[in-house]
């Protein structure tokens, strides 16, 4: 079995290759079955919880492990580790063991940067990115390999980790910046992307330029929320998976409010790899794409490391 540090996982995985084989894979599809959700502690009361998440396509078989311990701050570890091991789907053979975090935080990216393609405008060039975290340092990077993008502007809630993100990140022929006015930036911007652990709206919709691009990562759970009801209204509204109506609160509470209607979305990630949805009407319209994330990304990314 070979085994795939960070380093070498990262490298395996740049994003143009990235977009193109969870692009594939859409268009191939793949089994994924429902996600294993189970609660585990020790004699001495530590309590985690470990997600696991199937699927095969094909040749290969994949399993992703997160493991979640948010007590581990107070013994100087990380709150989440996450390993995948990709399989032989004819014989079960183990094939290669990869760290899962990257795995997950770049897959994450790329999908994002995967519907821009189809749904943002094709001159978009000024970019605002919402959050400081793992996945929120990719997305220039991403966007960068779909769209002509050559201005950021990063914000996040703790402006002094805008500031070193902005610094950090080197892209030729990139402006890039730090803000601490979300809102000015987002009325500038051809594409906004949020990856936050927010609760309750940082995007209100008064802030949108019309024909904008809206991208919410972050609220993958009924509990999280990153744009008001007002960036729904008026906005073509686009999925990873069906399985974003279920478990997003930036869904869950709108619809709950009648802001939409399940059927009123206009496609997943899935229907336009496929061309089956219909894409950008006019350059005036506003899209929002809402991504949950799913095992089916995991194996495209496992399975681009592996042959490459």
């Amino acid at each position: 079995m070979k085994m795939f540090d960070r380093a070498s996982t990262r490298q395996a995985l740049p994003f143009d290759a990235l977009i193109d084989a969870i692009a594939r894979m859409f268009v191939s599809g793949c089994q994924v079955p429902p996600r294993h959700v189970h609660t585990v502690g020790d004699a001495k009361g530590a309590e985690g919880t470990v997600l696991i998440m199937p699927a095969w396509h094909g040749n290969y078989m994949g399993i992703k492990t997160v493991n979640i311990f948010p007590g581990n701050a107070a013994v100087g570890l990380p709150g989440l580790f996450s390993t995948y091991i990709l399989y032989s789907a004819a014989t079960g053979e183990p094939l290669a063991q990869m760290d899962g975090n990257e795995i997950t935080s770049r897959r994450t990216a790329a999908s994002s940067a995967l519907a821009a393609r189809y749904l943002a405008r094709g001159d978009a060039r000024r970019l605002v990115v919402a959050g400081s975290g793992r996945v929120a340092s990719l997305i220039p990077e991403a966007y960068r390999a779909v769209l002509p993008i050559e201005d950021i502007t990063v914000w996040s809630r703790n402006h002094e980790a805008a500031r070193r993100l902005a610094g950090q990140l080197s892209l030729t022929g990139c402006s890039v910046v730090a803000s601490a006015d979300l809102a000015h930036a987002v009325g500038l911007a051809d594409v906004v992307s949020c990856a936050t652990l927010a609760t309750e709206p940082i995007i209100y919709g008064q802030w949108l330029a019309a024909g904008s691009h809206l991208d919410l990562i972050g609220g993958f759970t009924p509990t999280m929320r990153e744009a008001d009801d007002a960036c729904f209204a008026g906005s073509r509204l686009y999925v990873d998976t069906l399985e974003a109506l279920q478990k997003s609160g930036d869904l869950l509470g709108p619809m709950s409010r009648g802001v939409f209607a399940p059927q009123d979305v206009a496609g997943t990630l899935e229907s336009l790899c496929r061309t089956q949805a219909g894409r950008r009407e006019g350059e005036q319209v506003r899209s929002v794409f809402k991504s949950v994330g799913t095992a089916l990304e995991d194996l495209a990314a496992a399975i681009l490391v592996y042959e490459q």
